[in-house]
């Protein structure tokens, strides 16, 4: 097998395997347990899908270790919020254990009025243990057998007690954890794959007085169930005695699988089917984009190198007229060259952590992987910014080369952290455990100012130490007067256009990553994504390059920064379509929630537009460049 077939083997392999992202690197190796090891299961944030607000799991009254320990964290664990501490559940492998007491706690005020907005607003409960989230075993609504999980376990409930009308508060104080392992045959020895969870809530009664050390408690028994007792009410002054006990199952799922039933959460078919066909309406019109150019150009070239006299040069019309004044430097051109290097950066950001995606080193049991993958490779991205950025200013003629990476190294990241430093207040108001503490916001600016600040300097130099790139034909000193142009040529109405080809070819997409983020589930078909981002890319270069040929052949020169913001456009769609999930699929009713959504989108729409902007903005320069050293110029 040649190169080329065993490397395209491998990609098809990626994209066909459901689950490409479930297995583990060299490195990430499974832990062994043996009859009677001792299992800690550990405690992760409160979540909720109608907040968007993480808080930390001991915000509520629960049952705590005497010494509560936090779990070593990376970079995007921290700004995800995710806090993952010891806590009191702990228990020994395959030893069934029976309604064990983990604590009696008894509810203040403040404590009854916490549990209460938890159990409005929703929240969950995340648990881990050998590195596997606790779920709760849910049927699918399409009636299959097939196993579908839900992340975590709800804080509580609302309901009323038979014959009264009024709604009451009750918490989940039981938890029946149920463990799969997969046991090897010629030794002992087992692997956790499988953690499961169904919480109760039970109104526990005891004889006589309470004893801490053995607990008589007359509501337990080996056939408890949600309903055959009265549930746990949550009230100021209630006692609430904290239970659980743990089964364990033997499976035959593999410990290199056991992240498959977490990652087929989703309706499979319709993503799989939802996706080929986007992209097989965007592969045909690419095509059919890519052959009306080849052909017009093709044509045009030809007959314009035919002519042989100047007169009938000048009698005709089109792209070859603005010669002159094509490579003319745009106003605000200095802004331009910033936002091309910020986009490049953004680029070459994109494409290495989409490379580690497939390779399987940020699957979703690398927790905050994705995030500080992202971050650090966008600062050690400065370089490719500010060495781009350079070589286009110098084209330009530009002199000031040192302000014009200060603007580089500066503007973008600069607008995209204010935004951020002003959500994260929002959130520290709230004292919820999202709020990025001010050590890991140091650090940020750390790697702002002390790596990519420097290297965006190092590429400048770099870009401005070599020769101007040379125009195919020269600039003339005075403008060439722009004829008065079509309604349907306005540069408003074009950007508008331009967007919506880009934005189609990710919008399916686009709703599933939407999802995994707002509504909590996990992502990992990166090997579409890939796919997706490709076709993001085409799409982006060639409906640039068609609307910039039309604006030509109107004979409107002033093509640099309608090319940028035509595929730019995109990212308004975006922001769109982030207005119309938001008020169809998300149930977000607080202000402060809302303003987190919208922030957040209004980022990740800011950094679309410096992305596509540049793809549109670079195909559009080859293929000026390309036509105008393609024809005869006397």
């Amino acid at each position: 097998m040649d190169p080329f077939a065993a490397i395209a083997s491998l990609f098809i392999a990626f994209l066909l395997t459901p689950c490409a992202q479930s297995f583990y690197l060299p490195g990430v190796a499974p832990q062994d347990f043996v009859k009677g090891d001792v299992l800690q299961v550990k405690v992760n944030k409160l979540s909720s899908t109608k907040t968007q607000l993480p808080y930390d799991y001991y915000f509520l009254n629960y049952c705590k270790p005497h010494n509560i320990m936090n779990s070593a964290e990376n970079l995007g664990e921290v700004l995800r919020g995710d806090r993952i501490e010891n806590s009191v559940y702990t228990f020994k492998m395959r030893q069934e254990q029976s309604c064990k007491v983990a604590c009696r706690k008894q509810l203040n005020s403040e404590s009854a009025k916490n549990f209460k907005e938890k159990i409005d607003d929703e929240y969950r409960v995340n648990m881990i243990l050998d590195n596997l989230p606790v779920a709760v075993l849910r049927e699918r609504r399409d009636g299959t057998q097939s196993t579908h999980y839900e992340h975590g376990f709800l804080v509580g409930f609302k309901g009323n007690y038979a014959g009264s009308k009024d709604n009451k508060h009750f918490i989940h104080n039981h938890l029946s954890f149920r463990v799969m392992y997969h046991k090897d045959l010629e030794t002992d020895a087992a692997r956790i794959v499988g953690f499961e969870v169904t919480p109760h809530s039970i109104n526990h009664e005891y004889k006589g007085a309470w004893d801490d050390k053995n607990p008589q408690l007359v509501t337990c028994n080996k056939n408890m169930i949600q309903g055959s007792t009265n549930p746990q009410e949550v009230e100021k002054d209630k006692e609430v005695i904290f239970t659980y006990d743990v089964s364990f199952k033997p499976s035959d799922i593999k410990w290199a699988s056991r992240w498959d039933t977490y990652l087929l959460m989703n309706d499979d078919q319709i993503h799989w089917f939802s996706i080929i066909n986007s992209l097989m309406i965007v592969l045909f019109l690419s095509g059919m984009v890519a052959m009306i150019m080849m052909r017009t150009l093709y044509k045009d070239i030809s007959n314009y190198n035919q002519l042989e006299t100047q007169e009938e040069a000048q009698e005709e019309t089109g792209w070859k007229l603005v010669h002159g004044d094509v490579f003319r430097p745009p106003i605000n051109s200095s802004l331009l060259c910033v936002y091309v290097g910020n986009g490049v950066q953004f680029l070459g950001m994109t494409l290495v952590t989409m490379i580690f995606a497939l390779l399987g080193f940020l699957s979703p049991s690398n927790r905050g992987g994705l995030m500080t993958a992202m971050v650090l490779l966008w600062v050690f991205m400065g370089l490719f910014a500010g060495y781009s950025s350079a070589r286009l200013y110098k084209m330009f003629r530009g002199t000031e080369w040192k302000k014009n990476t200060l603007k580089t190294a500066f503007m973008f990241p600069g607008i995209v952290f204010s935004i951020f430093f002003v959500l994260n207040a929002l959130i520290w108001g709230e004292k919820s455990s999202g709020a990025v503490p001010f050590g890991t916001m140091f650090a940020l600016v750390f790697l702002w100012f002390g790596i990519s600040v420097p290297l965006v300097f190092v590429g400048s130099y770099l870009g401005f130490k070599k020769a101007a790139l040379e125009d195919p034909v020269k600039t003339n000193k005075i403008p060439r007067q722009i004829p008065e142009q079509a309604w349907y040529m306005q540069p408003v109405f074009s950007i508008l256009i331009g967007g919506i080809l880009p934005f189609g070819a990710v919008f399916i997409e686009l709703f599933f990553i939407l999802t995994s983020i707002w509504l909590n589930q996990f992502y990992y078909i990166f090997g579409f994504l890939f796919i997706v981002f490709v076709i993001l890319l085409i799409t982006c270069a060639e409906i640039t390059i068609v609307l910039c040929y039309f604006q030509l052949c109107s004979e409107d020169y002033h093509w640099w920064w309608r090319a940028y913001l035509t595929a730019g456009s995109s990212a308004l769609y975006l922001f769109l379509y982030s207005i119309f999930y938001f008020f169809t699929k998300l149930e977000i009713t607080k202000v402060i929630s809302g303003i987190l959504y919208f922030g957040y989108m209004s980022i990740v729409s800011y950094a679309f537009f410096v992305l596509t902007g540049t793809i549109g903005f670079y195909a559009c320069f080859w293929f000026v460049r390309k036509i105008y050293s393609s024809v005869k110029i006397d």
